[in-house]
């Protein structure tokens, strides 16, 4: 409930930054034409400074904030399995639109007592107002390019989008990661069982709950292939608060939550593995079509191997000793050694551990 808690304020902190200054922004060009607006005047001609329609912009910017974030939110967090994209798009146009409606009328009345100037709040003034409209296409087109930001801060990690468009990784470069592969258990029998199309929905509704706690351990997902999810974090982030072993134990306990939800629609309790490694690797951007950040190196092959070795093992999730060093178990998880190990394609021997909860 906590990391909820904080979710829901850390949107709203960035919406609020987001849309305040889309506002100001907005108010701020109105007003460097204002020359060529008829105003009509209640009290005085007084010209009065930029500063004091900002205000306006700041009080508008947290009105939209708050109910962006809410709605945001919820459809997150509870609306996006159950409805289809467009349905959440129209239900979001209406909210977003009668919202509008009442917080320019609430910052009409405002600014006409503050600024003695007669902007249009009568019942029904924004069917014809040009201005009115003017701003819902203004949101509409903040609210794509906020979208955007987000989406890109998901798909690439945070942080990673700003070093992209500064051309970071235009060139290679090398970095240390700690990778994950994860991978469902006895995936042949479930997609023999299953047939192809409930095998990609069981699929779905497993990544689904994984997505959810992704940004709580602050892992990045690297790719998807097949029935398997690769996840990243820097060594700072996946040893805080052991997030890089705390975020495969989260999701093994939210499918066994879930498992008559499973049981009912699958016949099956979906399990998976776990490989864990650390090291150094390179990364850079590729293609020109469907641009993205790639990741080459021993250390990605390296962790394949190890999750490949937790069916012989018995195990759900093994680390190698080289992270497990790096690492601070404390009394929640203990580490059972497995010896060396020569991994498929490898010369040298790897010292593996199984990680267990206390």
């Amino acid at each position: 409930m906590l990391y909820h808690i904080k979710q829901f304020f850390k949107l709203f902190l960035t919406s609020v930054l987001f849309w305040s200054f889309a506002f100001c922004f907005f108010i701020l060009i109105r007003y460097l034409g204002r020359e060529q607006e008829q105003v009509d005047v209640l009290k005085s001609t007084q010209v009065y400074p930029v500063s004091e329609y900002l205000i306006f912009g700041v009080v508008l910017g947290v009105m939209v904030a708050t109910v962006y974030t809410i709605v945001e939110y919820v459809f997150d967090k509870f609306l996006s399995k159950a409805l289809n994209l467009g349905v959440i798009l129209l239900i979001k146009s209406i909210i977003y639109l009668i919202f509008l409606i009442f917080s320019l009328s609430i910052i009409a009345f405002l600014a006409e007592d503050y600024l003695n100037i007669n902007f249009p709040n009568h019942t029904g003034w924004w069917i014809s107002n040009k201005i009115f409209w003017m701003v819902t296409a203004y949101f509409i087109i903040g609210s794509l390019l906020f979208s955007f930001l987000r989406l890109a801060n998901d798909k690439f990690g945070k942080g990673i989008i700003l070093k992209m468009l500064i051309g970071r990784y235009r060139n290679p470069r090398e970095v240390e990661r700690i990778f994950m592969f994860l991978d469902l258990k006895s995936s042949t029998s479930h997609a023999e069982e299953l047939g192809h199309l409930k095998y990609s929905q069981l699929i779905q509704d497993c990544f689904y709950y994984l997505n959810k706690i992704i940004n709580k351990y602050d892992a990045n997902i690297y790719q998807y292939v097949g029935d398997e999810a690769v996840l990243s974090w820097t060594p700072k982030r996946g040893a805080r608060r052991l997030n890089c072993v705390n975020l495969f134990f989260d999701f093994e306990r939210k499918l066994k939550r879930h498992s008559k939800y499973y049981q009912k629609k699958y016949g099956v309790q979906p399990v998976f593995k776990a490989g864990l490694h650390s090291g150094k690797i390179i990364i850079a951007e590729v293609g020109t079509v469907k641009k993205e950040l790639a990741y080459h190196g021993d250390v990605i092959n390296t962790t394949s191997r190890i999750q490949g070795q937790c069916n012989e093992f018995g195990e759900s999730l093994l680390i190698s000793e080289e992270l497990l060093l790096k690492l601070k178990l404390g009394n929640k998880f203990k580490a059972k050694p497995l010896g060396d190990e020569v991994l498929e394609g490898k010369k040298e021997e790897l010292r593996l551990f199984a990680i267990r909860r206390t």
